[in-house]
């Protein structure tokens, strides 16, 4: 699906190789994998910022996507300005963005900050302030890549709350998580990534079920290198 280049002899490798699957309106589909499976390649794919070298991918909805702590944040603007910064990247009217800035203001619990520029923030502080501007302009699909463990417990229960307020609304979200809690009680959907290829697609507990158990083979292999134990790995048609 998604065909990479590296090295100066311009080595190629398939970043993800024949991934098939749908989500419907009020899904959130939460995908995991160990890193360097594919999950964030798909991710920007879904986010349009790349494009399939085979096959098709559709996408109908207005997308928010918060995929990189910090992305599309101008440093020496402040937090409020970022507001209005990130909505027009996203093509809202500033009149609308004016009307949500409040909300988004008291989303992020910056307090004063949202008027210091954004080069003085930790990292927590971005995450804060780009999870309540993509989940704020009411987006018919929400991206996330490895988001929801940033913040403390109660910001993390505010985001919960959010994204399932969303849900209610048919609005879409897609989640790059490694937290199976959250995957196994709030997402409809889970997809398992194996070095480029669908694992597993369904149901979320079955799938977080296998990936653990899989880890839980790996880790035994590692410790005990003669066993010999073998992972199915499924390809999506």
């Amino acid at each position: 699906m998604v065909r990479l280049r590296s090295g100066s002899d311009r080595r190629e490798f398939w970043a993800l190789e024949s991934v098939s699957f749908t989500v419907e309106r009020g899904d959130a589909l939460g995908i995991i994998g160990r890193n360097g499976s594919g999950k964030s390649t798909l991710m920007l794919a879904l986010a349009g910022i790349l494009l399939p070298d085979t096959g098709s991918l559709t996408v109908a909805g207005r997308v928010s996507a918060l995929l990189t702590l910090g992305a599309g944040f101008e440093p020496e603007l402040t937090g409020r300005q970022n507001i209005y910064l990130n909505g027009a990247y996203l093509g809202l009217p500033h009149e609308t963005v004016r009307a949500l800035e409040p909300r988004i203001a008291e989303f992020s619990d910056l307090g004063e900050f949202i008027d210091a520029e954004v080069r003085t923030y930790s990292s927590g502080m971005r995450a804060r302030l780009g999870f309540a501007i993509a989940a704020q302009v009411e987006p018919e699909i929400l991206l996330l890549d490895e988001v929801l463990g940033v913040g403390d417990a109660a910001f993390q229960r505010k985001c919960d709350a959010r994204m399932k307020e969303l849900m209610t609304h048919a609005s879409t979200i897609v989640v790059v998580t490694h937290n199976h809690t959250f995957v196994r009680e709030t997402c409809t959907r889970a997809l398992w990534l194996d070095g480029g290829l669908v694992a597993a697609f369904g149901d979320p507990g079955e799938t977080v079920d296998a990936y653990e158990a899989a880890l839980g083979e790996a880790g035994a292999r590692v410790r005990q290198p003669r066993a010999s134990q073998t992972l199915t790995r499924v390809r999506a048609r």
